[in-house]
């Protein structure tokens, strides 16, 4: 075989190969036979134009997963599906060889369920006939092995391992010990002569006249009934159809019924693809309905393919969606098929057709239907598809008559564009901690919107035009980001933040926004603080440091962040536009409080340097200020504690506290003159929660406030579904929560009290979950 530099043809972008020498790497010995692969991505990179004299090609393994630079000299390329197959064998020896001796290989690539074989099993070879090719391993891998599921016959009975199932999933389906999976190596099949005796099975079940998935009629009780037929087969010499009532509804409770006693109703052409005229429509009518429909949906659909996500009107009107799972030619059957996997128990089987398995999926879960029947599913067109079919070759997005940014969404916008399913931002293998962040500082609020369109001078512009473009803006037009969007964001944030980790890997919301804020956008920093006098320090987030606190049971946000700035003598330089703050944790799993509470507003007066502040006692102009005071319990729970000159007298005066040595506190000018107590009013700076990321143990969801009063609360998530299983897709989530006012508006002791398992809707989770709190001024972002 002679070695080539094209990329083998592979529909998920990698390029596969195996080693045809033995090859160390490090401390590793891999031997020759190993499959890996790499991106095309990386493919096309590694062998770009001013690159060409590369001879080494960086690759994964396929047995460990050990990422390994070889030498292309002696990688040989090979298509996926042929991979796939090579993955089965064990002995890397064994696969090596029968990839060079391609004979066994071609004829498995040829090999079709309903194909008689010879299977080996236990070094005797029987025959048999194959039920399924596949995957019987469910995993995250990359690529999984394709096996034979066999059927043995004959002499071949009982020497098998199952019936068809594998690990509790069923394959196909045979009796007792007849079933076997199989590597194609041990699998030989019999030439198409002998295959021809076993097509009159077809013609047999041909004549009977219910078939899988037919609507159909049956007396119980002398009251008529409908259901669906899930399976039709013969006992000795009755035939008999398992039906699924209508009336059962969702459970899996089917009806045994001899098929002399079931009567076919007359379905659409949706769910029977046997087109029958039986009189009931102008026949010529019928007709040219049929042939425009298939004129218009074959080229309409011509985009669709397995995996697409589709919507297909039922009869009377009802609506469905799913996500295709197969597409092909079922027997006698002209039109080209669909087999569906619906988001709901409105399916009538679980893809199996006539006593064959197309795909997998659970009961009431899967559809057949003629491809032309199905739609792209419209929540996915408006938000990502059509999207993207508005970016122009440069890249850069095209929208018609539309803005080039659309404003945070508020009240009752906010709950028209973002609530509900398929809603909010899409998450995708461990994004939830980016998901939620991305969801609280852009959805109902534009504090840091300088962000998306400011040219600071580190900037990367690339990066900054995909959080606009393809997150921000679909976010706040639809209220839907697609996970490929977000995807591309931590593609590039893995490149430009010198971290492999951000497109797979958990991390916590903090590391994210000091990356893209710090290292990559450059934005100035959110916070400036000071302590002790001490040189500035920038930051991002706040972290909550301070000891365990026995008087604190139930603290509020105020509380915290007082009582951590005071140990650690900190002053804000500056009022911040949006202040981020982190609870105090040890972990994601320690919380060193059971609850805290929500403060809707932060005061942060006493927390800025040199501004004036108000005496906590007579509310006149402090001049002093005490720490020692603050731990004082005949004083107020919340607020540092400064007075006045007179007041500071007073208290002082007292032999408990003549001891306490108050700081003095530096006034601004205007504030040096007044003229009699009381007059000089010393203004309060306040900030306003705007959301809020809560972690259970490994999964971040965040709470919005999207309006001005205390139950404009929405709850996001962005897997709090799912649809399908490994090749499915997370099902994005927001709801409102007004229930969270109920919880606020409560006495500090009854909300002690309260259990978190009895509190309503997901409240507990803001309550008892709390990772970060978001705060906004309004007034600062107008100049930030």
């Amino acid at each position: 075989m002679t070695m080539t530099n094209l990329p083998p043809s592979s529909g998920d972008g990698n390029c596969y190969y195996i080693l045809t020498e033995d090859c160390s790497y490090g401390s590793k010995l891999f031997q020759a036979g190993n499959l890996c692969f790499c991106s095309e991505r990386s493919y096309l990179r590694n062998f770009s134009d001013d690159r060409r004299s590369t001879c080494f090609l960086r690759v994964i393994m396929l047995d460990d997963s050990s990422t390994v630079t070889i030498n292309m000299e002696i990688l040989q390329p090979v298509p996926e599906k042929v991979a796939s197959f090579l993955l089965a064998i064990n002995s890397h020896c064994e696969r090596l060889n029968f990839f060079l001796d391609r004979r066994n290989l071609e004829a498995a690539l040829r090999a079709l369920p309903g194909h008689r074989v010879m299977a080996k099993v236990e070094h005797q070879y029987f025959p048999g006939v194959i039920r399924y090719i596949g995957s019987i391993y469910r995993s995250t891998a990359v690529l999984s092995p394709v096996f034979f599921g066999v059927e043995l016959q004959g002499e071949g009975e009982n020497r098998g391992h199952s019936d068809g199932s594998y690990r509790g999933t069923e394959y196909f389906k045979c009796k007792k010990n007849c079933g076997i999976f199989l590597p194609f190596t041990k699998v030989q099949l019999v030439p198409d002569d002998n295959c021809g005796k076993q097509k009159p099975k077809a013609d047999t079940e041909e004549v009977v006249p219910v078939k899988v998935g037919d609507a159909v009629s049956f007396y119980v009780d002398e009251v008529l009934t409908k259901g669906i037929a899930m399976a039709v087969y013969r006992r000795g010499t009755q035939w008999l159809v398992k039906i699924c009532p209508e009336e059962e509804g969702t459970t899996d409770i089917f009806r045994e019924i001899p098929l002399d006693s079931v009567v076919k109703e007359n379905l659409q052409s949706l769910f029977s693809p046997f087109e029958t005229n039986m009189g009931l429509e102008p026949p010529n009518q019928m007709k040219q309905e049929v042939s425009e429909s298939s004129e218009e949906c074959d080229g309409g659909n011509s985009a669709l393919e397995v995996n697409s996500m589709v919507q297909i009107t039922l009869d009377k009107g009802t609506q469905v969606s799913g996500i295709i799972r197969w597409l092909g030619y079922l027997p006698q059957i002209e039109h080209k098929m669909a087999g569906v996997e619906l988001d709901e128990d409105k399916g009538i089987s679980d893809g199996e057709w006539l006593g064959k398995y197309y795909f997998h999926c659970a009961p009431k879960r899967g559809l057949f239907v003629k491809l032309q029947c199905c739609q792209p599913d419209v929540r996915f067109q408006s938000s990502h598809s059509s999207y993207l079919s508005l970016i122009d070759y440069g890249g850069q997005e095209v929208l018609p008559n539309a803005p080039d940014s659309f404003p945070p969404l508020r009240n009752e916008a906010a709950v028209r564009v973002l609530r509900g399913r398929m809603k909010g931002i899409q998450g995708h293998c461990n994004s939830c901690y980016m998901d939620a962040a991305l969801f609280s500082l852009f959805s109902c609020t534009s504090v840091v919107d300088s962000m998306l369109f400011k040219p600071f001078p580190l900037c990367d512009r690339n990066v900054q035009s995909i959080l606009r473009d393809e997150i921000v803006n679909p976010l706040r037009r639809t209220g839907f980001v697609n996970a490929k969007s977000v995807m591309h964001l931590r593609e590039q944030l893995t490149d430009k933040g010198q971290c492999s980790s951000f497109t797979n890997a958990e991390k916590d919301p903090e590391e994210f926004l000091n990356l893209i804020m710090h290292q990559i956008l450059g934005i100035e920093p959110l916070l400036k603080l000071q302590s002790g006098g001490q040189k500035e320090q920038d930051c991002y987030c706040y972290q909550i440091f301070m000891d365990k606190q026995e008087d604190l049971v139930v603290p509020d946000v105020q509380q915290l962040v007082e009582r951590s700035f005071l140990s650690s003598d900190l002053k804000l330089v500056e009022i911040p536009s949006c202040f981020i703050i982190q609870m105090p944790r040890f972990g994601k799993e320690y919380k060193m409080f059971s609850k805290i509470i929500p403060s809707l507003e932060l005061d942060i007066t006493d927390l800025l340097l040199d501004s004036p502040r108000e005496c906590c006692l007579c509310g006149d102009v402090a001049t002093l200020e005490c720490s020692e005071c603050f731990k004082d319990k005949v004083f107020a729970a919340t607020g540092l504690k400064q007075f006045c000159s007179s007041c500071s007298r007073q208290v002082h005066s007292h032999y408990h506290r003549k001891t306490h040595k108050p700081r003095e506190l530096h006034i601004p000018e205007e504030f040096h003159t007044r003229s009699i107590r009381g007059c000089q009013q010393v203004p309060h700076e306040k900030m306003e929660l705007f959301a809020v990321l809560c972690i259970e143990t490994s999964h971040y969801v965040s709470f919005v406030k999207y309006g001005p009063e205390n139950d404009h609360w929405m709850f996001f998530d962005s897997m709090a579904d799912r649809h399908g299983g490994e090749n499915g897709f997370n099902i994005p989530t927001v709801t409102l929560c007004p229930e969270v006012a109920k919880y606020l508006d409560l006495p500090l002791a009854a909300l002690a009290l309260k259990q978190p398992r009895d509190m309503d809707g997901v409240a507990k989770r803001l309550f008892c979950d709390a990772y970060m709190y978001m705060y906004q001024s309004k007034k600062m972002a107008l100049y930030k």
